[in-house]
């Protein structure tokens, strides 16, 4: 059963982010690369005093790595919904109560009782979205709804593809390209992920993060990748078109979390009330072009956001999407062997 304030601690909450509007010292946010509006954090410094130092990681293996070495300075993450039961397990975030917060009131009820935080204990919708397939269609014609882009690449896009370098989203892909289930420990079935991934690897360009600036500039001609980050190279190139694997692709939300041993919890708290606003989270969304989470949002957001084809998923595709669920430590254990071999 979630858990429900009292009224006596709704007020209390509520008198402790109001004592803490004219915080001031520092905020420092450990997120994804080009992930993070400017202007958002230029607002959130300018109405709280408080100096934010944004650092970029490039995975969820790459945070969860840093953090846990120790000695990061953090005081924020925003892991993806599949990694935050791991970070909770592990005791590395705080118990900050966002469900205790003035803003939460503006979060779709769709994102509150989470499987992966129920109740939102430990944290507060950042982006959501999908993983899919974005071409240049001036270099291939066909059909793009489908992970044989990059699985089984036409001739025309050999050596022109990049993968992102995800191993969930890859894994997942590929899984249900041969019509298995996320989290199977069917050998048979990762024996054929296993070797197909071999086999296409060689016909990709790259496994990196530069999609945004790589296709539409045509250095890249197709890519596995966010359905955000096409969007804005769709923005800049119109040849560039967005696909829904058909065989099946990953739903993700990423979240803001307060690190267990952040220094400044106090302005940690205050900036997962501050995004909870949905003028606020507008602008999140507009920078990265995903979907956000919360409430009344949509109208302070880009109308070219509220029509895009990478953002409205088409009816026919609705039921190949699957959120990304944390799978046991045996299957995870499994899958990096097999994303290890491919990376060698």
């Amino acid at each position: 059963m979630r858990w429900k304030t009292t009224a006596a601690a709704a007020a209390i909450a509520v008198l402790a982010l109001a004592g803490s509007a004219a915080a001031e010292g520092e905020l420092n946010i450990f997120n994804w690369g080009d992930y993070t509006n400017p202007e958002l954090i230029k607002k959130f410094e300018t109405q709280h005093n408080v100096k934010v130092t944004v650092t970029d990681y490039d995975s969820n293996d790459t945070a969860l790595a840093k953090v846990r070495a120790g000695g990061h300075g953090f005081d924020i993450v925003v892991p993806s919904a599949n990694y935050v039961p791991i970070w909770v397990k592990e005791g590395l975030l705080l118990e900050a109560r966002p469900d205790q917060m003035e803003n939460f009131k503006n979060v779709d009820q769709r994102w509150v009782d989470v499987p992966w935080d129920p109740g939102r204990r430990y944290t507060v919708p950042w982006q959501w979205g999908v993983s899919g397939i974005g071409v240049n269609t001036k270099v291939y014609g066909g059909d793009i709804n489908t992970s044989a882009i990059w699985l089984d690449p036409p001739a025309e896009l050999v050596g022109k593809i990049n993968v992102e370098p995800e191993m969930t989203d890859v894994l997942f892909a590929t899984i249900k390209y041969f019509g298995g289930d996320w989290c199977t420990k069917d050998l048979e079935v990762l024996k054929k992920v296993r070797d197909k991934l071999v086999e296409a690897k060689p016909k990709w360009l790259a496994m990196d993060y530069s999609v945004t600036e790589k296709l539409p500039a045509g250095d890249y001609s197709a890519v596995y990748y966010w359905n955000g980050a096409i969007m804005r190279s769709r923005l800049k190139n119109p040849d560039i078109k967005f696909g829904y694997p058909k065989e099946g692709y990953p739903v993700f939300m990423d979240s803001v979390a307060i690190l267990a041993d952040a220094k400044n919890v106090d302005n940690a708290k205050l900036f997962m009330n501050f995004i909870m606003d949905p003028e606020n989270a507008a602008l999140i969304s507009a920078f990265a072009k995903y979907a956000n989470g919360i409430k009344g949002s949509e109208q302070f957001m880009p109308e070219d956001m509220r029509t895009a084809p990478e953002l409205v998923v088409p009816a026919e595709f609705e039921k190949a999407g699957e959120f990304l669920t944390t799978c046991e430590p045996d299957v995870q254990e499994l899958y990096t062997r097999i994303w290890t071999e491919i990376q060698k």
